[in-house]
């Protein structure tokens, strides 16, 4: 067995919650992983007693399951009420330009995955990104594309 399919295997297998569902399995995998693979869509078939294709059309619902590994990097921004009433999309637009993406999604370099979120949380602290899941909150744009830059910064590349 590949280090992979135990990972898979360990991150269903290990859910601690009374009602184990093809749906909570997949979330399982995906904070395991950052993302599905399809080994993980047989395994979770196998274990659930549910059809491949029963257990790809509860992945492919969910626009936020990814199916490729993730980039190295992760910037979120958030969309939410609170965060698109004072700025979210000038922020995202910052965000992009940067990155140098015309919309959501990974740079062809795969060193960075640059997504809307719907929530990240801090309603009080809007608005609100994340980069590789710490928060960062009363960005403006001019902040936000130094957060990233600094985050391409770390590990010794330039944006």
């Amino acid at each position: 067995m590949s280090g992979l399919e135990q990972r898979i295997q360990d991150a269903v297998r290990g859910q601690t919650q009374p009602t184990v569902t093809v749906l909570s399995s997949l979330l399982a995998v995906e904070d395991e992983l950052g993302y599905i693979p399809k080994e993980a869509v047989e395994f979770v078939a196998g274990f659930s007693n549910a059809t491949i294709n029963d257990v790809w059309a509860v992945a492919s619902f969910y626009p936020n399951f990814r199916f490729e590994p993730p980039a190295e990097h992760t910037v979120d921004v958030c969309w939410g009420a609170s965060c698109h009433l004072v700025g979210a999309m000038s922020i995202f637009k910052s965000v992009l330009e940067v990155a140098g993406l015309d919309s959501e999604g990974d740079t062809l370099d795969k060193r960075l995955t640059v997504k809307f979120n719907s929530c990240l949380g801090a309603c009080s602290q809007a608005p609100v990104m994340a980069l590789d899941h710490h928060l960062a909150g009363r960005v403006n744009p001019e902040s936000a594309a130094e957060n990233v830059s600094r985050l391409l910064e770390r590990d010794g590349h330039g944006p």
